[in-house]
Order: structure tokens, then C-alpha cells, then sequence
């Protein structure tokens, strides 16, 4: 927990989906309840994609579980939610996205000073192959780690 950062929820399969480019910070605009239950991190961005439309940001497809005390003020679960970006941010990514062929994943939401931020990453899709190579380094990795740890 550094700088006030509180990390609530990982996409970690966009990790292993992916290559990650470039990663960009964005706020989400949230209802009460909903903040309560991200908070209590009753929330899932595994399937969820950032898309763009008439220069506004969008995250869709992120799970937001209904707050069990929030009664009638609770919000659809699967809502489109705005990301609160500048102007030129989404152009960039709408750039991005248009010209060269790239993805907008969220990797991770986070607290930071309190408020609820959202870790979004440009990203290329990943072959078969890629996946394996990056599972057998993984596991090369871990064998290292082992070997050293015994060795000790």
C-alpha cells in the first residue's frame, strides 16, 4: 500500500490474454452503492472492455455485485459505467484503438485517496503460442526461484 493506493480487484487473465503496451489511469463515475460494494470488492472486470463512443469512455461488461443494504438505490449490475478521462486521453486512445488494432483491457481497480480509479491498459491479443511461451517462462521462473531457495 504505497502513496494511498489499495489495489480491490485484478484482471489477471488480461495479463495472460494480452501483451500489455501502455497502461493509463481513469476514474470511474459511480453511484453510493456502488462504491460500497467495490470497496467490499464484490466486483469481477474479468470479462470487461473499454469502449469508446462520441468522445466519451465507457467500461462494459464490469460486474458490480448489488449492495446488500442499498435497497431500491442499488444499480444494474452489468450498467455501462463512464470513465472520467480529458479530452486528449481519449482521443489517443481512440487512435489507438482505430489506426493500429488495439484493445482497451481494465487491469485492475484501485482506491487511491479515497476515490475509486480504474487501471486501463492498451493492449495487443496474444496467439496460442505466445500463451505457451509465457507459461513455460513462468514456470522456468518458478524452478529457479526453488532451486535457489533450496540451495540456501
Amino acid at each position: 500500500m504505497s502513496d494511498g493506493v489499495k489495489v480491490l480487484i485484478k484482471n489477471k487473465k488480461a495479463y495472460h490474454d494480452y501483451f500489455i503496451d501502455e497502461t493509463l489511469e481513469a476514474g470511474i463515475a459511480l453511484a453510493g452503492s456502488e462504491v460500497k460494494s467495490i470497496r467490499a470488492g464484490k466486483a469481477n472486470i474479468r470479462d470487461a472492455y473499454v469502449r469508446i463512443v462520441d468522445n466519451e469512455a465507457f467500461v462494459v461488461g464490469m460486474h458490480v455485485s448489488p449492495y446488500e443494504k442499498g435497497s431500491f438505490f442499488n444499480q444494474d449490475p452489468l450498467r455501462k459505467r463512464k470513465l472520467l478521462l480529458h479530452k486528449r486521453e481519449i482521443a489517443k486512445l481512440y487512435s489507438l484503438v482505430t489506426q493500429r488494432g488495439l484493445t482497451l483491457v481494465p487491469l485492475k481497480v484501485y482506491l487511491k485517496q479515497g476515490k475509486v480509479k480504474l487501471e486501463i491498459g492498451v493492449a495487443r491479443g496474444k496467439k496460442l503460442y505466445d500463451k505457451r511461451r509465457s507459461i513455460a517462462e513462468r514456470d522456468a521462473q518458478r524452478a529457479r526461484e526453488i532451486a535457489t531457495k533450496v540451495a540456501r
